[in-house]
């Protein structure tokens, strides 16, 4: 036995403990796991096992050994603490889906083909281009997402972001709870409003103070915002209460808010705001202030740009005469003109073409002769100006949302090129629509259609409402047809084709039923073109009819009372 003897307290001798038991192991000596593993890499021939209880040769005592040792690491781990319990899901008090539409959102989350971006696809519709509508729909109708179609439904919002909007809005409260546990949904915090915090009640000044005072930028923010969408004076007297202190990229983000509910009443904040240390928070500034016409700062423009834009009387016809600024002194920079123009433009158009754009449109009239504004625009302007001239009105006509100006710089839409007086873009169309009247902007791009076809129409399109107006998709399935009959190539116009799928009224999906047979190609068309259209319109039409079944499924349905009684909703 190894150790050395000792007596107790009546002489009688007692075994000393072995080694091991009274003396405590050397911080650098190997642990048994450790000594098993270095006796197995070098062999038990070059290092003999010390184990043979098992009476079994060394390698396979070395084995049995390591097996009892693999059981005690096993059997000696500690319980780790138990993690908290998640709080329940919250509640979603909304209707639930009827139980056809809830079956066609199962499909459409199913089907993640997402269509060719170009190229033939065939003739089945597009199952991912439909969920767009059917959420926009369903969120109309006030509907609870199914909890059990939640994560499908987050998983497509996280990779289109254009669907995010939409789809939160669709999933509700349970789609937070959800992200807080995933972080692969994340994006659904950030998303939402304070990173989905609750905000406080508008009511409880302490609470809307405190949360201001101190929570996060995006709380504060989302606070800012839903003040200002109630009432916006509140919210102003929020942000001018710690103004001072903020950062400056924080100062642009808390201004931009409000856009929301601009009025009269913003405007001596905004006006200190154009003396901010810096240049972005200016800028804006003097933007929102240039979009209220009798403000100080547009008074001042107007003052500006008049004295750059007169009529010239010296020749036999009217004309309009252009001296832009000699310089952009210390006030025009306060009131938001930059200075140094980018690169390749003189910075005399630069200056003018700011102020032009700050300046109220209702300038115009009392400074050319008391004319209305298609009369200004159809006058020459000379030395070359015309050009500067009229994008600077264009771009007021959008800021100011003036639709008697846009109207005017837009024109005829059969005009040469439908390029209008002022328009100098198909981007610039596109935003003077904008600010037309949803029945009058779908009837200008359906004589736009009519005249020029579609290869410039896809930006024109893309700002009507939807469904398109009658007279608007009657223009764009004849041009349609027309294209096919031409023998036009016919993968330009997938484009539009995938426009019409997702808003094209499913009216016309009569309409399209003389489209699908295949035509007699022409010697001259794209080869398999004949087919190419065939498929598409047919596609064209399924998705119409589809896109109407999805509206009649998430309508609710009205059933009869037995007794004769009042009707009420069903499922």
């Amino acid at each position: 036995m190894n150790g050395t003897s000792s007596t107790d307290a009546t002489g009688t001798p007692t075994p000393a403990a072995p080694a091991s038991a009274t003396s405590p192991p050397s911080p650098t000596a190997p642990s048994p796991w450790e000594d098993l593993v270095t006796t197995a890499l070098l062999g038990t021939d070059r290092r003999p096992a010390a184990y043979g209880r098992s009476g079994r040769e060394a390698p396979l005592a070395l084995l049995d050994e390591a097996a009892m040792a693999t059981v005690r690491r096993r059997a000696g781990l500690r319980p780790a603490r138990a993690a908290r319990r998640p709080e329940p899901a919250p509640e979603d008090p909304r209707p639930a889906l009827p139980t056809a539409a809830a079956r066609r959102l199962a499909t459409l989350l199913t089907d993640r083909s997402g269509g060719g971006s170009g190229g033939r696809r065939g003739s089945s519709p597009d199952l991912m281009e439909l969920l767009p509508q059917w959420l926009a729909a369903a969120n109309a109708h006030g509907y609870a997402a199914p909890p059990q179609a939640l994560p499908a439904l987050l998983d497509a919002a996280r990779g289109r972001t254009d669907l995010r909007p939409a789809a939160l809005a669709f999933a509700g409260p349970r789609a937070l709870w959800l992200a807080r546990l995933n972080g692969d949904w994340r994006f659904a915090l950030r998303a939402a409003p304070g990173g989905g915090a609750t905000l406080p009640d508008p009511g409880d000044a302490e609470a809307v103070r405190r949360l201001w005072q101190e929570g996060l930028f995006a709380e504060r923010a989302a606070l800012l915002g839903a003040l200002r969408a109630g009432t916006p004076a509140p919210a102003r007297e929020l942000l001018a209460s710690t103004w001072a202190t903020e950062r400056a990229e924080d100062r642009l983000m808390f201004l931009d808010s409000l856009r929301t509910g601009l009025s009269a009443a913003d405007e001596p904040f905004l006006e200190q705001a154009l003396g901010d240390r810096s240049r972005n928070v200016r800028a804006t500034a003097a933007e929102l202030l240039s979009a209220l016409p009798a403000s100080a700062l547009a008074t001042r423009m107007a003052v500006r740009a008049a004295a750059c834009v007169a009529l010239d009387r010296t020749q036999s016809a009217p004309a309009i005469a252009v001296e832009p600024p000699l310089e952009c002194d210390s006030g025009m920079e306060r009131d938001g003109v930059v200075g140094t123009p980018p690169a390749g433009r003189g910075e005399r158009s630069w200056w003018l073409g700011q102020l032009v754009e700050s300046a109220p449109l209702g300038t115009w009239p009392g400074r050319l002769g008391g004319r209305t504004a298609r009369d200004i625009v159809a006058l020459p302007v000379t030395d070359g100006w015309q050009g500067e001239l009229h994008a600077a009105w264009c771009r007021a006509a959008v800021r100011q949302r003036d639709a008697r100006w846009s109207r005017a710089l837009l024109g005829s839409p059969s005009a040469p090129e439908a390029g209008g007086p002022g328009a100098v873009s198909l981007a610039d169309r596109a935003k003077l629509l904008a600010a037309l009247e949803p029945a009058e902007r779908a009837d200008w791009v359906a004589g736009f259609i009519a005249a020029h076809g579609l290869s410039e129409a896809f930006q024109l399109l893309g700002v009507c409402a939807v469904p398109w107006a009658a007279p608007l998709g009657r223009s764009v399935v004849d041009a349609l047809n027309i294209a096919r009959d031409a023998g036009s190539y016919p993968w330009s116009f997938s484009g539009v084709m995938g426009l019409a799928e997702r808003c094209l009224d499913p009216a016309q999906a009569v309409r399209l039923e003389g489209l699908l047979a295949i035509p007699d190609e022409r010697e001259d068309a794209a080869p398999g073109a004949g087919g190419y259209w065939a498929e598409a319109f047919q596609r064209l039409m399924t998705t119409l009819r589809l896109r109407a079944q999805m509206t009649e499924e998430l309508a609710p349905a009205v059933i009869e009372r037995p007794s004769g009684g009042a009707p009420r909703e069903g499922e």
